[in-house]
C-alpha cells in the first residue's frame, strides 16, 4: 500500500494512492489518491468516499516526525571508501532535526555558511509504534514502511565541525517522498534493490541495498538499543558511493526500485 500526505490546496490530509506502477514504482497517468481519515499511524486505513487525480494534487513529505530522523553514516563501503573513512564496527548514528523534513518538489536550500553542498540518495525507514530494544527478528514488527531520502550534507562543515549536527541539520536537509510503500519486508532489500540518483538528469549514483554493511533490521535493532522511537521518526540507512555537489538551479532524482522517484532543486536561502 502507497501512503501519500497531500494537499489540493487546503489543509493537508492522507491519502492511499491507487493503479499501476512500473519498475520503479512510478504510477500511471490515471492513478488517483483516495482520501483516508485521519494519521494512518495512529487512526489506521479507513477509506474515504473522496479521491482525486494525483496529478490534481502536491505531495507532501509522507510523514512528519514527531521527535527525530536518525542518519546512519558510512553503511556502504564504497562511499566509505570514496569519502576516505574506514568500515565502522557497528552503525555510525547521527540525528538531523525533523524541522529538516520537506517533501517532493519542495526546494533545497543552499546555505550562506557553505561552500560545498551534497546531495546524498537513500532508503528511510518509517517507524510505525513506540519501540526500544528491539531484536532485529522483531524489526517488522515496529516498521511502517519505506520511503526515499535525500541526506543532504554540507560537506565542508562536516569536516570543521568533525560532528554532523551543523552539516546536515539544515532546514530543508531532509527531502522526503513522494510515499510511504508498507507492503515490503526488509528481506526485500537484503536481496538488493536499486538506488539511483540523477543530477540533471545525469546519473550519479547507481547502488543496491544488497551492499549496505548492517541491514535494516541491525540498523533498527542498534538506534532502539539506543533510544526509544516513536511512530513517524525516520531511520535513514545510508547511501551508494557517487555523491558530490550541487548548485543552486540543480534538479536531483533519486529513485530506489518499488518505491518511486523523489524529485527537488536546489534553491537560494
Amino acid at each position: 500500500m502507497r501512503i501519500a500526505r497531500f494537499t489540493t490546496g487546503s489543509e493537508p490530509s492522507y491519502g492511499v494512492v491507487t493503479g499501476e506502477v512500473d519498475e520503479f514504482g512510478q504510477p500511471a497517468e490515471d492513478s488517483v489518491i483516495v482520501a483516508i481519515s485521519g494519521d494512518p499511524l495512529y487512526v489506521g486505513i479507513k477509506l474515504l468516499d473522496q479521491e482525486h487525480r494525483l496529478s490534481d494534487v502536491k505531495l507532501l513529505a509522507p510523514v512528519l516526525p514527531r521527535s527525530k530522523v536518525v542518519g546512519i553514516g558510512r553503511n556502504y563501503a564504497a562511499h566509505a571508501a570514496e569519502m576516505g573513512n574506514d568500515l565502522p564496527d557497528e552503525p555510525l548514528m547521527f540525528l538531523k532535526p525533523n524541522t529538516s523534513v520537506v517533501g517532493p518538489g519542495d526546494p533545497i536550500y543552499y546555505p550562506r555558511q557553505t561552500q560545498n553542498l551534497h546531495y546524498e540518495g537513500e532508503l528511510a525507514v518509517v517507524i510505525g509504534r513506540i519501540c526500544r530494544d528491539v531484536p532485529p527478528e522483531q524489526a517488522t514488527d515496529v516498521i511502517h514502511g519505506y520511503t526515499i531520502a535525500n541526506d543532504v550534507t554540507a560537506r565542508d562543515l562536516q569536516k570543521s565541525d568533525v560532528q554532523f549536527t551543523r552539516a546536515k541539520g539544515f532546514d530543508s536537509f531532509c527531502p522526503l517522498g513522494p510515499w510511504i510503500e508498507t507492503d515490503l519486508d526488509p528481506q526485500h532489500f537484503i536481496d538488493g534493490v536499486a538506488i539511483q540518483t540523477h543530477l540533471n538528469g545525469e546519473l550519479v549514483q547507481d547502488g543496491t541495498t544488497a551492499d549496505m554493511i548492517f541491514d535494516i533490521p541491525a540498523l533498527v535493532a542498534h538506534v532502539s538499543s539506543v533510544m526509544t522511537l516513536l511512530p513517524g521518526d525516520v531511520i535513514l540507512t545510508g547511501t551508494p558511493e557517487g555523491v558530490g555537489p550541487m548548485e543552486v538551479g540543480d534538479e536531483i532524482e533519486i529513485s530506489v526500485a518499488g518505491l518511486g522517484t523523489l524529485t527537488n532543486k536546489v534553491a537560494f536561502r
